[in-house]
């Protein structure tokens, strides 16, 4: 059994007590996240009898240089807060991927971009499965001693980690893979000369070798080390140059086999930089990022079609292993009790200028959900709640959340930094009026009159 956190509230001001001067306490919010961090090991707070489970998603796109998540797996810190106040946190490669270094929360769903659109737009359900067998697909173009390299990090997840991996197939030809640079806001994207090469390699994995996830290596152009982005980058001051062309590899092959996939670049060592950031460190280590996206990939959940009744229909995979999953209190539950929905959802954390991608609206569309913005995780996107009219479009102040509200849609928080969004989630999770955790409180309960009447 997990231990669990205890934690001291405490209602202060500044003050003297024997000669020392008593520091003030933080926002509510601020300190109901510093008390969940104190317990971030256990996987998610006890839930009361009968209450449904509490779903955050958090979002942090690639490719767009964010402060907090652009880098390497730098926003994996985040994910584990959260995990420890939500019961399920939904999120994507991009979070919990850390090159060398992983550490998947046990209530975390890993999952590709599209299918995130997907589910949050309700035509797909994310199905909760013990195991995945995993299957590796490697771009022709990768050079032998660096592909040597690759299959070794699979052979060391098998006999280090148990995973279960198929084995690995090469695709019938260089990919082709190619980046670029938007020169409107400086985000990363790239083409893909020869997509039919990766999604004959990967079906044939799927299709003959029973793989329900699979992991892709494409060769990517190398950075020249002393380059004005390869140098911002290095140095946590740059956008991630790869970051959206592996988003869109991914894509093509979830998107056609419907199982999940997540992608690491394969990429030729750069010299030794003493100052690289250590939001950038993690991409230092070794000769391959491929570790993280093998252990996140084991317990991907597998990706189910609303009209999927059977068991064990083929949009929702062929193993077992899905069904054979307990209740934490012992008693036995369904298939079905396993998939989760976009209704499901009750939060959905993001940066405040990167409120426009195509999950965030989709969820943004349904009243019951809160969408936290953090402030303090700045990009090079524009894309702000007040911008999309989001929660109304009306931004007000109240306390120490900034809440963008409106009768239609999602309720909007601006958080100004991650700490607080985790306070505010926790807040949320236990049914709370956040007003009532801020300085200036609730005020006077208003009277309401009917239009119906006047």
């Amino acid at each position: 059994m997990a231990a669990r956190g205890i934690a001291l509230l405490l209602v202060c001001s500044t003050s003297a007590a024997g000669g020392a001067a008593v520091r003030r306490c933080a926002s509510a919010p601020r300190a109901l996240a510093r008390a969940a961090a104190f317990a971030v090991g256990s996987a998610g707070p006890a839930r009361t009898a009968g209450a449904a489970e509490y779903t955050a998603v958090l979002l942090v796109p690639t490719g767009i240089g964010a402060a907090i998540g652009g880098y390497a797996g730098d926003a994996l810190p985040v994910a584990r807060a959260l995990a420890a106040v939500v019961d399920v946190l939904v999120t994507h490669p991009n979070v919990l991927n850390g090159a060398m270094l992983y550490w998947p929360p046990p209530n975390a769903l890993y999952v590709e971009g599209w299918a995130l659109d997907e589910f949050a737009a309700g035509r797909l359900g994310l199905r909760r499965v013990r195991r995945n067998r995993l299957g590796l697909v490697l771009d022709a173009a990768i050079e032998p001693e660096l592909r040597a390299r690759h299959v070794q990090a699979a052979d060391a997840a098998r006999a280090t980690l148990g995973l279960d991996i198929a084995g690995w197939a090469l695709t019938d030809g260089p990919v082709g893979v190619e980046l670029a640079t938007s020169a409107r806001t400086g985000a990363s994207w790239g083409t893909v000369r020869r997509p039919d090469a990766l999604v004959r390699a990967a079906r044939a994995l799927v299709d003959e070798h029973g793989c329900t996830a699979l992991a892709l290596v494409c060769r990517l152009p190398d950075s020249e080390p002393d380059s004005a982005g390869s140098l911002a980058y290095r140095a946590g001051d740059g956008v991630d140059a790869v970051g959206g062309v592996e988003a869109l590899l991914s894509r093509l092959v979830a998107r056609t086999l419907r199982l999940p996939c997540a992608h690491a670049p394969a990429l030729a060592p750069l010299p030794l930089d003493a100052a690289v950031s250590p939001r950038a460190a993690a991409e230092e280590l070794g000769h391959t990022f491929l570790p993280c996206v093998l252990a996140n990939l084991h317990r991907a959940p597998a990706l189910c079609s609303p009209d999927a009744r059977a068991p064990l229909d083929a949009t929702c995979g062929t193993s077992a292993d899905e069904f054979v999953l307990t209740r934490a209190d012992g008693g036995a539950r369904g298939a079905d009790a396993l998939t989760l929905w976009a209704r499901d959802v009750d939060a959905v954390i993001v940066p405040a200028s990167a409120c426009g991608g195509s999950a965030l609206l989709s969820l943004a569309a349904r009243p019951h959900v809160l969408i936290v913005a953090v402030e303090e995780n700045a990009c090079v996107m524009a894309a702000t709640p007040e911008a999309l009219g989001l929660g109304g479009g009306q931004a007000v102040r109240g306390g120490g959340a900034r809440g963008v509200g409106g009768a239609r849609g999602a309720h909007v928080v601006r958080a100004a930094t991650y700490l607080e969004a985790v306070g505010i989630v926790a807040a949320h999770r236990a049914g709370l009026n956040l007003e009532a955790l801020t300085v200036r409180g609730v005020g006077a309960l208003p009277k309401l009159t009917s239009r119906r009447h006047v």
